[in-house]
């Protein structure tokens, strides 16, 4: 069996101080809105970036991954991109972000090792910034505030840290978040690293991004099922960016700092301020707010029925107005919508490509994944293999 472990002790011939796993991330409903000061419903699901790491004293950086072929070295005074290695940009972009922080620390060996599928929206690269930013502070230990580092807090009589209180979870996924934004050029909202460092089993993180806050509802009786629709994403391409300074424009067109200050009846009134796709990336914006606003309330009077309701009205707004999703995603939700027990469904993550995700009731989980796979074959001749995913506690 390949994993960080066995692969720390393959390739350096040693054992590893600490093995670290960051859980991937599922949006459940709220696409997009997390930039804008809005509402998501997210996941951490039993999907993980391992890190097993040790300190070295010759002030490099090793970096091995059983996902690519060759190691990436370099000195701690040298972090810099590869292009021949863009996979350690986002290791790289948090130590870059920690050092700017105050964070001490030197050289270590890292091997990382996924199991994340690549382009099923669950932000692998997310994981990986939390598995960095974890494991340098299991190996160089120090606290961490908005502005930077504070002092270490005192291993136990075991060697453990405490774990992380809420408010410096905040702030390690803030750090992680400059890292995508700053490093590796994708200007991404908090969701994704938050998500995998504020998880908890068998339950939705309900998360404000004005008050940055994080609640947790359970979520009994329902099946979460992923479904790659076999297009790669395009994110670092440009099309998250260019959605992005269509929101913020709209935005300030209607002289709001962000869409969350915005309502439909207000939006209507003022669409001649902004251009017809402004006005287009709004509406979606503004009709996720409110459909996670509503969907909160569902969830916690176990309407999973009507949940699902909105999870495929969301879709619908990222096909027509948003336009992030592909025709792949679209007979993904279609399919999905005709199969008894799914109660919703619609695309995850940044869309381009990707994955849906679908609510199933859990007696009808096998049947949905079956059936979806065989459809989805017959209409577009692509391989589909279903995802059955387990809600699970963030990143340690």
């Amino acid at each position: 069996m390949t994993d960080a472990l066995s692969l720390f002790k393959s390739h350096f011939k040693a054992s590893p101080a600490h093995v670290i796993r960051a859980p991937g991330r599922l949006e459940l409903l709220g696409n997009h809105t997390d930039y804008n000061e809005g509402l998501v419903l997210s996941l951490a699901v039993d999907k993980y970036i391992e890190m097993a790491v040790a300190p070295r004293h010759d002030g490099k950086i090793e970096l091995i991954s059983t996902a690519f072929p060759r190691p990436e070295i370099f000195w701690l005074d040298k972090i810099v991109k590869n292009p021949a290695a863009t996979w350690a940009d986002y290791v790289k972009g948090v130590l870059d972000q920690l050092a700017k922080r105050g964070v001490h620390f030197s050289g270590f060996n890292a091997a990382i090792h996924g199991t994340i599928p690549m382009g099923a929206g669950m932000s692998s690269s997310a994981a990986l910034e939390v598995s960095t930013a974890l494991a340098v502070r299991q190996l160089f230990p120090f606290g961490l505030s908005e502005t930077g580092a504070t002092p270490a807090p005192a291993r136990d009589s075991r060697g453990k840290l405490p774990p992380l209180g809420t408010g410096e979870k905040l702030n390690f996924a803030r750090v992680c978040r400059a890292a995508e934004n700053e490093f590796v050029g994708v200007r991404c909202g908090l969701l994704d690293q938050l998500s995998s460092l504020s998880g908890k089993a068998w339950h939705v993180m309900e998360i404000d991004f004005r008050s940055l806050t994080v609640g947790l509802e359970p979520i009994p009786g329902e099946a979460i099922i992923v479904c790659n629709s076999g297009v790669n994403h395009a994110l670092v391409g440009g099309e998250y960016n260019e959605l992005r300074r269509n929101c913020e424009a709209a935005a300030q067109a209607l002289g709001v700092k962000f869409l969350r200050s915005v309502d439909m009846k207000f939006l209507a009134a003022n669409k001649a301020k902004l251009s017809a796709r402004e006005y287009e990336c709004a509406v979606h914006i503004v009709g996720e707010n409110q459909r996670v606003a509503a969907g909160c309330r569902l969830l916690r009077e176990n309407d999973h029925v009507q949940f699902g309701q909105f999870m495929f009205q969301s879709h619908e707004s990222s096909r027509d107005f948003f336009k992030n999703s592909t025709p792949e995603l679209d007979t993904l939700v279609e399919l999905a919508r005709a199969i008894p027990g799914c109660l919703g469904a619609r695309l995850t993550g940044g869309g381009f490509g990707g994955a849906t995700i679908n609510l199933v009731a859990h007696h009808e989980a096998e049947k949905f994944m079956s059936t979806i796979a065989r459809q989805y074959e017959d209409r577009t001749k692509k391989k589909l293999e279903p995802i059955l995913c387990q809600i699970v506690d963030g990143a340690a």
